[in-house]
């Protein structure tokens, strides 16, 4: 899934790829995709894009004060065309779900892999009225977002930090594979309850939240839109490497599944040495 790094990126990219010109066609090719209907998507054709934001996750395409909002979810990613095909798309099973034409001739599809079909596309006048914009939390990067801020959130939390983390109602941005990073580079066991940080350990999660995404960001940055996914997957640390060396200590990289995800770990330099349990496996061993 992009995460605030990868997400960004798209920011930067489209930003200096789509400002300034108009949109000559807006083509919905999965009803499942497109969440809003007023105004329709062909209110947006003729309208020459002023800005691209950032909300969290959520992608955000200002074009005359009427906006192109979009979350990639699971499988879901944008694909930037310098020349779109001449055939016109058509509406199918396949993972083309949205197509947008620029008067450059240029433009970009929204495509989506798998079944479970979760990318979202919005367009309103207000990005608020996206219901996922309008309950985020602040931006770990926003330059107000400072300690104390980090703090006063995890204090009236009652949970594991994992969880926490991923809670875009609580911080925007921040996924499943960021987040193992994050706590990583924290030393901090995804399980830790929230409420048992002390002010040292809200520290090292704050340098280490801010440090791991602005270094994403960085990486991140000028990489072309069909790149950004193997140049994330090319810098995390522990997400996705269960049975590899830590890069950290050399202990082993392990696991914790659950019914649709899986998060990753080094004991020694996480958990002092102690393997996390892991209930589904444990279920299928016995």
């Amino acid at each position: 899934m992009p995460e605030l790094p990868e997400v960004e990126a798209l920011r930067d990219f489209l930003t200096g790829h789509l400002v300034g010109h108009g949109m000559t066609r807006v083509t919905p090719l999965a009803v499942h995709a497109l969440k809003t209907y007023d105004p329709p998507p062909t209110a947006l054709q003729g309208r020459t894009v002023t800005a691209v934001h950032r909300h969290g996750k959520f992608l955000d395409l200002d074009a005359d004060g009427v906006h192109l909002v979009t979350h990639l979810a699971r499988a879901g990613w944008l694909h930037w065309h310098d020349r779109l095909p001449g055939t016109p798309p058509r509406p199918g099973k396949g993972p083309l779900a949205l197509r947008v034409a620029l008067d450059t001739g240029a433009g970009f599809d929204l495509t989506e892999a798998g079944t479970q079909k979760r990318l979202a596309v919005y367009v309103v006048r207000d990005p608020r009225e996206v219901p996922g914009i309008a309950r985020l939390g602040p931006d770990p990067l926003a330059p107000d977002f400072d300690e104390e801020r980090l703090a006063g959130l995890l204090a009236g939390e009652r949970r594991r930090l994992k969880g926490a983390l991923r809670d875009q109602g609580l911080l925007a941005g921040v996924g499943n594979a960021y987040s193992d990073e994050i706590l990583h580079a924290a030393r901090m066991s995804p399980f830790k309850p929230t409420a048992s940080l002390t002010p040292e350990e809200v520290h090292r999660l704050y340098e280490a939240l801010r440090g791991t995404l602005t270094e994403a960001v960085e990486r991140s940055r000028g990489v072309a839109a069909g790149r950004l996914k193997a140049e994330k997957r090319s810098g995390l640390r522990v997400h996705g490497r269960t049975g590899e060396p830590c890069p950290v200590c050399g202990d082993t990289v392990r696991e914790v599944s659950f019914s649709d995800s899986s998060l990753q770990y080094c004991p020694t330099c996480q958990t002092g040495g102690r393997p996390l349990a892991d209930r589904r496996m444990s279920r299928l061993l016995k």
